[in-house]
């Protein structure tokens, strides 16, 4: 698959990085621009910009932007789409006969960030969500997201993407091949993460966020599954995504 580039100069330590601040994101946009997205506005630590051009296999994806320690503990979330956030699905009730906007729990969304965000894999609610300050609706196509940490320290970092686009089939992940598993069947090509490590003593221009695996297909647990060899669509949903850090 492609490279996708990031220029990113930044620093982050585990115990430096909660949320503090409970504004809502801002988005807007102008004619023939891409969206730009605000999130965590009154931090007061780096200034990040992550520029998303979307790929061929692009269709609306939940996403989650995060940072965690050398350790892989997580340390705070920069960005996640709200339906995530909140636990409210566009097609998460289908109790009057037909799929309107919900509440769901879908374990396999995201299943990585979710057990890495708690202990417990706490999925969000309408009762506990994310925090405002961090999410926002599913971009619609290329956009320019800018965030803050909340601090700045000088330790090294990893920064990581999960991506999931429902009902993404292809010849080996369809929608037949777990019949009893219903958190499957509203995902097929499960999750895939992306990250790199940053060492800010010794800082390159550019890094490569790489693939380095997908979550588990219906989300009943949080391990990093290595083997990509499956994976069609999945891997086209990002054409680029270049991040610069102040």
């Amino acid at each position: 698959m492609k490279s996708i580039i990031i220029i990113l100069i930044a620093v982050v330590s585990l115990s430096s990085f909660s949320s503090i601040d409970n504004s809502p994101c801002k988005k807007r946009k102008k004619d023939n621009e891409k969206e730009i997205i605000e999130t965590n506005i009154n931090g007061n630590g780096y200034q990040i910009e992550l520029e998303f051009t979307t790929g061929k296999g692009h269709n609306n994806p939940s996403f989650a932007l995060w940072i965690e320690d050398t350790n892989e503990e997580f340390v705070q979330e920069l960005f996640v789409t709200q339906a995530v956030a909140t636990g409210i699905y566009r097609y998460g009730d289908s109790s009057t006969g037909k799929w309107e906007a919900g509440q769901k729990m879908y374990k396999a969304t995201l299943p990585y960030f979710i057990h890495k965000r708690t202990n417990n894999a706490e999925i969000p609610t309408t009762e506990k969500p994310i925090i405002d300050a961090h999410t926002g609706a599913t971009p619609q196509s290329d956009f320019i997201l800018k965030t803050k940490t909340d601090v700045k320290t000088n330790k090294k970092f990893r920064l990581l993407l999960e991506v999931n686009q429902a009902w993404d089939t292809n010849n080996y992940w369809h929608n037949a091949k777990y019949p009893n598993e219903k958190e499957y069947r509203n995902s097929c090509q499960p999750s895939l993460i992306y990250a790199v490590t940053i060492d800010p003593n010794n800082l390159i221009d550019e890094y490569t966020l790489n693939p380095i695996g997908h979550g588990h297909y219906s989300g009943i647990d949080g391990k990093l599954y290595t083997d990509l060899s499956t994976f069609t669509t999945a891997l086209n949903i990002m054409k680029s995504v270049k991040i610069t850090v102040k």
